[in-house]
């Protein structure tokens, strides 16, 4: 059920936002050297490592890592990187990944490849055995400025109360926030 869900939303969702998709595209080629899209090996069900897409927000040459571990995020920032991660329209390349398999609407975030850390931690909990998702518990509960240990504890609380109806809520709530800006920090 879950993956027809995100076959039919995906597909959907690729049909209304591809002239958006077009436009942030371009928009993100003419303000900074380098390719619209950004290929992160990230962690995917079963610890499998995939591709995820992102629009580049970030300038070409920038260390694979998290965000938050860089010295000072603003200097790799693209004119309009900023404007991209509040909004979240450097997510919407993720609909490729969703509509592959790679991926659904709602589960734990994809990890990088190198937080070990945090793959280890989900590994123990059962959480490594998820489809990653474009948003999830955790993700409407702190998004960026969660601790590892408890982004883990909300991932094993959604790992625990999955259903298509806690899907669907987590996805509602994801749209406020999004709309809010909240939870972004940089």
């Amino acid at each position: 059920m879950k993956r027809l869900f995100d076959l039919t939303f995906g597909l959907c969702a690729m049909i209304v936002l591809a002239l958006p998709i077009l436009f942030v595209a371009v928009l993100v080629r003419l303000t900074s050297p380098g390719p619209a899209l950004y290929w992160s090996d990230r962690v995917g069900k079963g610890n499998r490592i995939f591709q995820m897409p992102k629009f580049r927000s970030m300038r070409v040459g920038t260390p694979a890592m998290a965000t938050h571990l860089l010295n000072d995020p603003k200097v790799y920032l693209t004119p309009i990187g900023s404007f991209l991660r509040k909004s979240s329209l450097d997510e919407l390349p993720q609909l490729w990944s969703i509509l592959k398999g790679d991926m659904s609407f709602v589960g734990p975030r994809p990890a990088l490849f190198n937080q070990d850390d945090l793959i280890s931690l989900r590994a123990k909990q059962g959480v490594h055995d998820l489809i990653p998702g474009l948003t999830g518990w955790a993700q409407i509960n702190g998004r960026d400025e969660l601790p590892i240990p408890e982004k883990v504890k909300l991932d094993v609380e959604y790992l625990q109360r999955r259903s298509l109806v806690f899907d669907i809520q987590i996805l509602w709530l994801t749209f406020v926030k999004v709309l809010r800006r909240d939870g972004v920090s940089h």
